[in-house]
């Protein structure tokens, strides 16, 4: 199963389905734990998003389909499943 993807950027949002992509959010419960976003203008295609989700309180999986790794100060998700995991680790062996 893959999920939308939804950027909101200002007022708009765009959702975004591509085939066999991972799409991850991050929500920060302030921007102060925001550290660093930085967006290349060069040929480089690199994007790089750092900060803290505070300390580790727990990791799940929403409905079956979303790991969620939540810290004090947030939360990373990324729609990656159990069997996601379980199969890689598998295919690893």
């Amino acid at each position: 199963m893959i999920l939308p993807f939804t950027v909101i950027l200002g007022d708009e949002m765009t959702t975004k389905i591509e085939k066999d992509e991972r799409f991850f959010s991050v929500e920060l419960r302030s921007k102060s734990n925001l550290k660093n976003v930085a967006l290349t203008n060069g040929s480089n295609e690199l994007v790089l998003i750092e900060g803290t989700i505070g300390r580790f309180e727990r990791a799940e999986f929403a409905e079956g389909v979303v790991l969620q790794v939540v810290g004090k100060q947030g939360v990373l998700r990324i729609d990656l499943s159990e069997n996601d995991i379980t199969k890689k680790r598998q295919e690893g062996e």
